[in-house]
């Protein structure tokens, strides 16, 4: 099935922490316009903005892909929407290890177009991944 990108239309944010949190960052995590949604890059964060799971790759990932899925369930989406995917990391092994669970979230086996890049570091020394998205919303 085709799904047309409609690019036109007012921009929606949608803010994940409090405007506080982003705005001190300078970022929003989303924009929405038309049926397309881009997402900022997910971390492994909490409400006040600070680093989570400090050393636990794997908690870092379920972590910003929880993120992720709550700025999904707000626009009625899931997983199998994201089109692309760019993941960034300071350790692209246990990110490898790790993939299973990244695939299981992808309930139809359909994976979107995907960047996976090692990086020397990331905006806290604490972050090991940062996962960015973006989604076509299917019309209803």
């Amino acid at each position: 099935m085709t799904q047309k990108i409609k690019t036109s239309g007012k921009l929606e944010y949608f803010q994940l922490r409090s405007q506080e949190i982003e705005n001190g960052f300078g970022y929003s995590f989303a924009i929405k316009v038309g049926n397309l949604i881009k997402a900022s890059g997910a971390v492994s964060m909490d409400d006040e903005g600070k680093p989570t799971a400090v050393g636990d790759y794997l908690q870092q990932m379920k972590n910003c892909y929880a993120d992720i899925e709550k700025m999904l369930t707000h626009y009625g989406c899931t997983f199998d929407n994201i089109i692309v995917e760019n993941i960034f990391t300071t350790d692209i092994t246990s990110f490898l290890e790790n993939l299973e669970y990244r695939k299981s979230l992808y309930k139809k086996n359909r994976y979107p177009k995907s960047t996976w890049l090692g990086v020397k570091e990331l905006a806290m020394p604490e972050l090991m991944i940062e996962i960015e998205v973006e989604v076509c919303k299917p019309y209803v």
